[in-house]
């Protein structure tokens, strides 16, 4: 495009930080007219890993040996390039000048910006375990972080290291950290063949998301793929134990293992911003028009605060990379809050977790429940004037669609409706639930896509490319390919094309 010669001079646009929340508000401007745009902003993406965009959520799929490790890209650099768009990777930022408007990168080199976004995510949370840091700062060598695809590679290569006769030299892990990537961790060392235990301090899994029933299933569950559960109990030093290492924990164990694996959780990455002077708290404070404290810098993602709350999911940061999407280009747009919606992934483990069901029962919210304890099923709505206000499912997501769509559009129900959601599908058939989705029904929570968006498309490739539908936790696959498969059976397609 030749721009004219008394066009007004693009604004500078820096985006520090490449992760899913970055490459999300790269597509939206996009998605919004790459000519419009680009008249409008010249577009420089800062990312600190040296390798393209990816996936973060499905790197236990990588450990787990589901996914290849190309297959977590978001977008390639020839995209980028594709679309005029500048990609630095292996770009770590050193500091951010408010008063010059530039950002140092740590050679020296200097960017100047207009519009300054911060999408720096999270950084690990190293949990209080003597010896786990050595003296020269580096972790044990046993241990391991999992935050990036190189930290999974790292990890991969132990797991695969053997001795003189070809025996594996790592045979048993010990995960650090019962929430969703702990569990989904966990799982992917135990389909690799060690023997695999859980450490979490709370008294029960996922106690951030689910209820101490649903945590007790939880725990059962993984039991019978053989992973070992220790709860109520804190990890409080590692010591060299010949050709292992010996983990302490406060209640008087001592696990023995070959690997530590951290997944203890983060905290928002707020260096940068405090450096910059920007005001922060727990997180990089934002307003409703995901701008700091000051008017030239917004921040989304991992990072951020917004009244009063951090997320750490996928879909806030791609409903606030949406807005933010907006407000650059001109919307009216504002920023009401995040729905939270969690999904974990892993084979043979199924969690879905819609809202705060604690915060709402403290506001008056009624619970509906149905649990099979022997079937490693529970279920359970809030619901506040007849409506779905919070949700978390267990071992059974068949109706996640129904309870989803409902959750979002704050549909009002019958005095039976609850109930009625949370009974497993009556079907015969494979598949024949999804089938069943109306078209406005919700199938990607991440993305927020419907059941016509994917039944739109031709080929799973399409459904990737066009809605970013399985990009985010991947827990709704199994529901496009059956979409897709449905489709390609029926004489009705339908060609809806809104989200």
């Amino acid at each position: 495009m030749t721009e004219s010669p008394h066009a007004a001079p693009r604004r500078r646009l820096v985006v520090v930080g490449s992760g899913m929340a970055a490459s999300r508000l790269v597509e939206e401007l996009v998605a919004r007219g790459a000519h419009a745009t680009h008249a409008t902003h010249a577009i420089t993406v800062l990312g600190d890993e040296p390798v393209a965009p990816y996936n973060r959520i499905l790197l236990s799929a990588v450990l787990e040996g589901t996914h290849r490790p190309e297959a977590l890209t978001l977008r390639t650099p020839e995209w980028y390039d594709a679309h005029g768009i500048t990609l630095h990777l292996g770009a770590r930022v050193l500091g951010v000048d408010p008063g010059r408007r530039d950002v140092m990168l740590v050679d020296g080199t200097l960017i100047d910006y207009d519009v300054l976004v911060l999408a720096t995510g999270a950084i690990p949370a190293l949990p209080p375990i003597r010896g786990l840091v050595r003296m020269d700062g580096s972790l044990h060598p046993a241990v391991h972080a999992f935050r990036s695809l190189a930290e999974c590679e790292h990890l991969l290569a132990a797991i695969a290291d053997t001795d003189a006769a070809g025996h594996p030299v790592n045979r048993r892990a010990v995960v650090v950290g019962g929430g969703l990537l702990g569990l989904q961790v966990a799982r992917a060392l135990g389909t690799r063949g060690l023997d695999t235990e859980i450490v979490e301090g709370a008294e029960h899994l996922l106690h951030r998301q689910v209820d101490t029933a649903a945590g007790r299933i939880l725990a059962r569950d993984l039991k019978k793929l053989d992973v070992a559960v220790y709860t109520g109990a804190r990890a409080v030093r590692i010591e060299d134990a010949g050709d292992r290492v010996a983990l302490r924990l406060d209640n008087g164990f001592t696990l023995d293992t070959d690997l530590v694996v951290l997944t203890a959780g983060g905290r928002p990455s707020t260096a940068l911003a405090r450096g910059a002077g920007l005001e922060v708290r727990r997180g990089i404070v934002v307003d409703d028009r995901l701008t700091t404290s000051d008017p030239h810098i917004h921040a989304i993602g991992d990072c951020v605060q917004h009244e009063g709350r951090v997320t750490g999911f996928v879909p806030p940061a791609w409903e606030q990379a949406g807005v933010l999407a907006d407000v650059l280009t001109g919307e009216p747009t504002t920023y009401d809050g995040s729905r939270v919606v969690a999904r974990l992934r892993a084979t043979d483990l199924d969690v879905a977790v819609l809202g705060d069901a604690s915060a709402e029962i403290e506001a008056g919210g009624e619970l509906v429940e149905v649990a099979n304890p022997i079937a490693g099923s529970h279920r359970r709505l809030v619901v506040r004037e007849g409506r779905i206000v919070a949700a978390t499912l267990v071992g059974d997501l068949s109706r996640v669609g129904l309870i989803t769509q409902h959750f979002d559009r704050g549909t009002v129900l019958g005095p039976t409706e609850p109930g009625s959601l949370l009974m497993p599908e009556r079907t015969t058939t494979a598949g024949s639930a999804t089938r069943a989705l109306p078209d406005d029904a919700e199938v990607c929570a991440c993305a927020g896509v419907s059941a016509a968006r994917i039944r739109s498309c031709s080929s799973f490739e399409e459904v990737r490319d066009t809605t970013r539908a399985t990009t985010g936790c991947g827990g709704c696959t199994s529901a496009v390919r059956e979409l897709l498969a449905a489709r390609a059976l029926s004489p009705y397609v339908s060609t809806a094309k809104g989200n």
